[in-house]
């Protein structure tokens, strides 16, 4: 007979409106604002389009600049070297991994002057299996001090997203939605 299984933490990011830039991130009785993609969510998502996927994302691992405190997490964290990217070229063999740079084709910097990749929660978001155009690079990660929107991924203050990581067991899934006043999200219960 086999163990039973460690049942999956979910992490609801919701919104108001399938247009919405801003969010709330909420785990618990943790609840923290963040910024999402500039076109808002879409289950249909496309390379470009600036939008947050919908979906039930698990967390694969977490990197981080050394010059930056390493995160309290249980997930695998790796450090974030200054030649380090992610290949966001939906062509090349390399799509939506990691890469070093320079690279021969288009790569995302994670080294990045703004801080805003001091920590980043890679998302297991078109990774298994890789579709070419569905995107790449669907991060949680540092927000701007206003908030601005994101090109898809989720950014939270930097200590609400190690205050998150430091909360989350290994079995969680990020899970991204929206919702109206009468779904289960709005009374803090579950998802639409």
């Amino acid at each position: 007979m086999n163990p039973p299984r460690t049942p999956v933490a979910q992490v609801y990011v919701r919104v108001l409106s399938q247009a919405a830039q801003r969010g709330h991130v909420a785990f618990g009785v943790l609840r923290f604002a963040c910024a999402l993609g500039r076109s808002g969510i879409t289950a249909m998502k496309r390379e470009g389009d600036g939008a947050t996927p919908r979906g039930r994302l698990p967390v694969r691992f977490v990197l981080y600049r050394p010059d930056a405190a390493r995160p309290r997490s249980t997930f695998r964290l790796g450090r974030i070297r200054r030649d380090d990217g992610w290949c966001d070229s939906p062509r090349d063999r390399n799509y939506n991994r990691p890469v070093r740079l320079p690279y021969r084709a288009s790569a995302e910097h994670l080294w990045r002057a703004d801080g805003l990749y001091e920590v980043v929660v890679v998302l297991g978001y078109n990774d298994v299996p890789r579709v070419r155009n569905r995107g790449s690079a669907i991060f949680m990660h540092v927000a701007r001090g206003n908030f601005e929107p994101t090109e898809g991924c989720i950014a939270l203050r930097a200590r609400d997203l190690r205050r998150l990581l430091a909360s989350l067991p290994l079995r969680s899934e990020i899970v991204i939605g929206s919702c109206d006043k009468k779904s289960p999200t709005a009374r803090g219960v579950g998802l639409k």
